[in-house]
């Protein structure tokens, strides 16, 4: 909005003149725009007082009308708008309305009379019985000319409706003479004017003729003179562009003296607007100057509060710093008293805790001694059991001599009465008294291995017996030796088919991080050791080796070829290893057994190794008693 500031009073009217090229500048490199689509022309310099859509024409008057205007408007308004009246002849003079031209036909008697409104007559209009078109209808005759234009059609019939006459009525104006013309022109050209219907006494045929009604049709006898007489006048062309003119300019000038009582209009309102936005503006002054007022004192109201909470934190600092001193010596006070506290407590602690100890070792030291007298009473007794299950052995084994000796003895004898059967005479006495004595002793000798069997008989129930007694007294030994080794030992129990857990970790290990490594081996061992107790996996094939049928391991088996191709040869050999284990000491159950082992030969503890791995056991816990 334009206000009369002191920057558009800085100079003065007789200066607008010198004032105008900076704004006709911006007019010209478009920083200001004047034309809008649509042929819509707008002044930018009254952009905000109200939305103003001119036409060249009106806006050319605007510019003109402020530029020139009263004494309250402002010089730079009037030089703003002086610019704006001189872009717009010099750079938009183009677009200025043109005044509407009526292109007719030269007329070379200007001054000849003619029908006005201008009118056409149609003659010789024949209807026909099977005639389609409607002539009765003025819309055909409307729609059948709509080149030229006409506004009205009317028709004359004679008294049987057989034939009839129209006058074509056109526009009043210039452009009505122009359309009239050439309707006329075309019938002309089809030799259907005046002239031929004239030239032709008797007309054949429903051929239309047609012309532009004159002074001489006007004056004419009969029902085309009468019908223009009552209904046109006569008048010149140079008479009708005086009216025309007349006509258009009336609504021109009454525009301008409407425009100038609305300029006037305009230039009170703004008058009264400047003086509001004069009087908005010292109000406008007077709320900054409040306002401006208001944030200096909220600022030294801020500025208090805020050194007056700067000193309660420093006072809330040192009473907290007081608070914090006093504290700690408290501490330290307390922790001086705790400490001597706790060294009483400590001690008298220390005595109760030595005592107890004490208690403790006394009672196990008496516990181990009872528990060591039962256990050396049990291996005593467990060693005369030995002695005389190997007495028993020995003895079973001296029979078993005897037997084989005196069943060679019998048939030596048996061989020698046959030979002696054989060799002598039936009636020698000799022979028969040897034959006798031989028979005697071969009894007798059947008699003692009748006894010998016997006793043998009876010596392998014993050798039984003693070998249960022995698996029992194995059987122990595995039981005190699961709840009681160290897993160190020479002598440890082992479980036979049951998969070494090392050789899957170190392979997971180079496959997977440390956690998912440990979750992995012990998923694949428990696979395998699962499959390793399915009876109808048997990879096992039987070879002859130094003479002697033997199981081995079939190396093409497909299970274990895939275990060796994706796990290496650390995880194949630990599987093969407790296969092997679980055929020998429990190729039917397929199950994991407990046995004795030595470690340090790997193979099977006897129960001699085992016995003397307990007696040395027992001497060194003996003497790191004392």
């Amino acid at each position: 909005m334009d206000i009369s500031s002191g920057e558009e009073s800085e100079f003065s009217d007789s200066e607008i003149s010198e004032h105008k090229d900076k704004p006709y500048a911006q007019l010209r490199n478009g920083t200001l725009k004047v034309k809008y689509p649509g042929g819509i022309f707008k002044c930018p310099f009254c952009a905000g007082k109200k939305k103003q859509n001119f036409k060249y024409k009106d806006l050319h008057q605007h510019a003109s009308g402020v530029s020139k205007g009263s004494s309250n408007r402002s010089a730079k308004q009037k030089a703003n708008h002086l610019a704006l009246t001189l872009y717009l002849e010099n750079e938009l003079a183009d677009e200025a309305e043109k005044p509407v031209k009526v292109v007719v036909t030269p007329i070379t008697e200007e001054n000849k009379l003619f029908c006005w409104p201008w009118t056409g007559i149609m003659v010789n209009i024949v209807k026909e019985s099977d005639d389609a078109n409607d002539f009765d209808n003025t819309e055909y005759w409307l729609k059948r000319f709509s080149k030229y234009k006409p506004e009205d059609v009317e028709l004359l019939w004679d008294a049987e409706k057989r034939t009839a006459k129209a006058f074509v009525r056109f526009n009043n104006g210039l452009i009505g003479l122009k359309n009239a013309m050439e309707f006329e022109k075309a019938f002309e050209a089809n030799r259907h004017s005046k002239k031929e219907w004239s030239a032709s006494e008797n007309p054949s045929g429903s051929r239309i003729y047609a012309w532009l009604a004159r002074a001489n049709d006007f004056e004419s006898q009969g029902p085309l003179g009468d019908y223009l007489r009552m209904n046109r006048d006569l008048k010149t062309v140079s008479e009708v562009e005086q009216e025309v003119a007349k006509t258009r300019n009336r609504p021109v000038i009454e525009l301008a003296t409407e425009i100038d009582m609305r300029n006037e209009n305009l230039d009170d309102l703004q008058s009264k607007c400047n003086q509001k936005i004069m009087s908005l503006s010292k109000m406008t002054e007077e709320i900054d100057s409040m306002h401006r007022s208001f944030c200096e004192a909220r600022r030294k109201l801020q500025h208090h509060a805020q050194m007056r909470v700067n000193e309660l934190l420093a006072e809330r600092e040192r009473a907290h710093a007081e608070v914090e001193k006093l504290r700690k010596e408290h501490e330290l006070r307390s922790k001086e008293v705790s400490k001597k506290v706790a060294q009483t407590e400590r001690e008298k602690q220390k005595l109760d805790e030595e005592k107890r100890k004490n208690d403790v070792r006394n009672s196990c030291l008496h516990m181990a001694s009872i528990e060591q007298k039962k256990a050396d009473e049990g291996l005593l007794r467990l060693i005369e059991e030995q002695k005389e299950a190997w007495k028993k052995v020995v003895e079973l084994g001296r029979q078993l001599a005897a037997k084989q000796q005196l069943e060679m003895e019998i048939v030596g004898l048996k061989g020698k009465v046959k030979v002696l059967k054989h060799l002598g005479d039936e009636d020698n006495t000799a022979v028969q008294e040897q034959i006798k004595k031989m028979n005697d002793e071969l009894e007798a000798k059947m008699e003692e291995m009748g006894d010998l069997e016997d006793m043998n008989l009876t010596l392998m129930v014993k050798e039984r017996e003693s070998n249960d007694e022995l698996q029992d007294t194995r059987k122990e030994l595995i039981k005190c030796f699961l709840d009681k080794s160290s897993g160190r030992g020479i002598i440890r129990v082992k479980r036979m088919g049951e998969i070494d857990m090392k050789a899957f970790n170190d392979a997971c290990k180079k496959k997977f991080d440390s956690e998912e490594a440990e979750i992995k081996a012990s998923e694949l061992c428990s696979l395998w050791q699962e499959k390793l107790t399915n009876p109808k996996w048997h990879p096992v094939k039987v070879v002859a080796v130094e003479g002697a049928l033997k199981e081995v391991i079939n190396e093409d088996d497909e299970v274990l070829k895939t275990l060796k191709a994706e796990w290496g040869s650390g995880i194949f050999d630990a599987v093969v290893a407790a296969f092997m284990e679980m055929n020998e000491y429990n190729p039917s159950g397929r199950y994991v057994v407990n046995e004795l082992w030595n470690f340090r030969d790997k193979r099977k503890a006897t129960l001699k190794e085992v016995i003397s791995y307990i007696l040395q056991d027992m001497k060194s816990q003996k003497r790191k008693r004392r």
